[in-house]
């Protein structure tokens, strides 16, 4: 059966998921990188971005658990690149070289078309104009059986909370405050969606909270 997931989703301790001001010299706001600081370490991490070895252990263990039986991904326009507006050209290809981590189809959410882009490693973008629900059926359709993994931005993940399609979140909780930024739960009640707390386990960087539906 198929589920929608989001996984490895950095958040500070006043509720922030990303900084303010993201550009090409901090794709995660001014910030953000702070967020994610317990994954950039693990075996997962590393070995997805060519670099070899890396850490084992609590948070490599939830690392590899938010790729396991991902079929297909949901981006918004912003976790694929800074460009804003209409595409200028097709020179833009993510932010993760020819060889991007996912090896499935992903879905970018854009209101501007633009042509499927194909990377190495089996990495397909499709750029989806018509809104997050037809995103999430072109999604289910390609994944089959396995999981639709939503990979964010704040806003994107926001988006398909508040239309009650997600099944499960894992935030990672991060020893570190933002002031300002893209506060992901704010006005969201996850009680009325459903979820409750069904796990939680602290590392020396994060403490990983699952809810679950």
């Amino acid at each position: 059966m198929c589920r929608v997931k989001v996984a490895s989703f950095g958040m500070s301790i006043d509720g922030f998921s990303a900084g303010p001001r993201q550009s090409l010299e901090d794709p995660l706001g001014v910030g953000g990188t702070s967020l994610m600081a317990w994954l950039f370490p693990t075996q997962t991490f590393q070995q997805a971005h060519g670099d070899g070895g890396g850490e084992s252990g609590i948070d490599d263990d939830f690392a590899a658990r938010g790729f396991a039986n991902v079929g297909a991904w949901i981006l918004g326009r912003n976790m694929f690149g800074p460009v804003r507006g209409p595409w200028p050209d097709d020179s833009w290809k993510g932010w993760w070289g020819e060889e991007p981590p996912y090896h499935v189809p992903v879905f970018v959410l854009t209101h501007h078309r633009r042509e499927p882009l194909v990377m190495q490693g089996d990495t397909t973008f499709r750029f989806v104009t018509d809104g997050i629900h037809d995103a999430l059926d072109a999604a289910k359709k390609a994944a089959g059986n396995r999981d639709v993994r939503i990979g964010g931005g704040a806003g994107t993940v926001r988006q398909y909370l508040q239309a009650g399609l997600v099944d499960e979140v894992h935030l990672a909780l991060s020893p570190t405050l933002l002031g300002q930024g893209e506060a992901l739960l704010a006005g969201i009640d996850l009680t009325a969606l459903g979820f409750k707390c069904t796990e939680h386990v602290t590392s020396r960087h994060a403490m990983h909270v699952v809810l679950s539906k």
